[in-house]
């Protein structure tokens, strides 16, 4: 079965959610988390602002895609933790495939560095 294309009119929103899933296949992970790990790992490259990752996560619990549970643990009181669900799961090895063909195709448009 061939892997959904990237779309590329939506690319900034099917990478962040791709970040996002990826990074709760580890287990689950409250927003500032989720955001540290993702700029941690990206050296920087990948940074989410409150404003933009929470809309994104409550996309993704809307979607059913994962699930937030509200915890009492933490210095502020209350906060939300994130967990995969089986769908999102599903939804998550599908778009690392997507992510996979656009990358090669990408690079097949760009080619090799010149020398």
């Amino acid at each position: 079965m061939e892997a959904p294309r990237v779309e590329v009119i939506n690319l900034t929103r099917s990478c962040n959610e791709a970040l996002i899933l990826t990074l709760l296949r580890e287990g689950p992970m409250h927003g500032y988390q989720l955001a540290f790990e993702c700029e941690q790992r990206g050296g920087g490259v990948f940074a989410f602002k409150h404003g933009t990752l929470y809309p994104i996560l409550h996309k993704l619990e809307k979607d059913g895609l994962i699930q937030g549970i509200w915890s009492d643990e933490g210095p502020r009181g209350k906060r939300k933790c994130y967990t995969l669900t089986d769908r999102g799961s599903r939804y998550a090895r599908i778009q690392r495939e997507s992510w996979r063909a656009f990358i090669t195709q990408f690079m097949g448009v760009i080619g090799k560095e010149e020398t």
